[in-house]
């Protein structure tokens, strides 16, 4: 095994950041008779088990990282054609049809990319918008455990304590969440990448110009000369599922 617009949630702070142990999840998410098990831990995740915990959730993004199936610098050509799709979509007055391919499509996006928050929160969009609320209540809390996951991980504030994901859209999504608005990123060393803010923002008590993110998972097994071009960001100004309390 191998080593957005998102709609503005409330996420409560957590007591400590769950700074990821690489050690630690990797013996706990392979051994059959752990309670972090990973295939079991996905099954659960897939079947939208919402007695996984926090924790659960920390073995299942971080430890998602030894699965052969991540493949962090592979195109997602079925994201494309969600976005493609969702793009063309009145929020307002969808297709049913479109809906309903929006659900295929992300289905099939969601394989390549189990926890991206922009799949994850166009799920819940297209099953609220179809009016099923059980399914896009699901979703949504899927997502807001995702982006707490990644947000439990460190308050990005300093290089020294970034916040830890899986893939770069991971990140901007996350910013998004927040309700900030982003620039381009920049390398800041060899596993960290700042992410400055458009309009800096006063965060407990001190004014924050950006957010360091932790990266180094995407090039654990980086073909050699291989060059990552980003895609656009994306950004879903009017798809807005409901937020619960």
């Amino acid at each position: 095994m191998k080593r957005l617009l998102l709609f503005l949630l409330l996420i409560p702070a957590l007591a400590a950041a769950g700074v990821p142990d690489e050690e630690m999840i990797l013996d706990r998410t392979i051994d059959s008779r752990s309670a972090f098990y990973y295939p079991a831990l996905m099954m659960r995740y897939n079947a939208g088990d919402e007695t996984l915990t926090d924790e659960d959730y920390h073995y299942l993004y971080y430890g998602y990282a030894y699965r052969d199936e991540y493949k962090p610098l592979a195109v997602n050509p079925d994201l494309d054609k969600l976005l493609m799709l969702a793009s063309g979509i009145n929020p307002d007055k969808p297709d049913r049809t479109a809906l309903e391919t929006m659900i295929s499509m992300g289905g099939d996006a969601l394989k390549h990319d189990p926890f991206s928050p922009k799949i994850l929160n166009l799920m819940s969009f297209a099953y609220g918008a179809l009016g099923d609320k059980e399914q896009e209540k699901a979703w949504a809390e899927r997502m807001k455990r995702v982006i707490r996951t990644i947000l439990d991980s460190g308050d990005g504030f300093t290089q020294k304590t970034p916040r830890h994901v899986l893939m770069f859209d991971h990140a901007l999504d996350v910013l998004a969440a927040e309700g900030f608005t982003f620039g381009k990123a920049r390398i800041v060393s060899r596993t960290v990448e700042f992410v400055p803010l458009i309009v800096p923002s006063v965060i407990e008590g001190k004014k924050r110009k950006g957010f360091y993110f932790d990266f180094s998972r995407v090039y654990w097994n980086k073909p050699e000369g291989y060059t990552y071009q980003r895609d656009r960001t994306w950004q879903f100004n009017n798809l807005k599922p409901r937020t619960y309390k």
